[in-house]
């Protein structure tokens, strides 16, 4: 139970951090990346998921 509490702050912080980092780019840097700004917590989510 610890692990997946764990885990799961983990996975917060990763969810956050990636977030954050996207939402600090410009929409020409997204665009560049293929991603938009709607997409940018589907992107976070993936990359918890991996």
């Amino acid at each position: 139970m610890t692990m997946n509490i764990a885990r799961s702050i983990r996975n917060w912080r990763t969810y956050r951090q990636t977030v954050t980092e996207l939402q600090r780019m410009t929409d020409r840097q997204l665009s560049d990346l293929g991603i938009g700004r709607c997409d940018i917590n589907r992107v976070a989510r993936a990359a918890v998921a991996h």
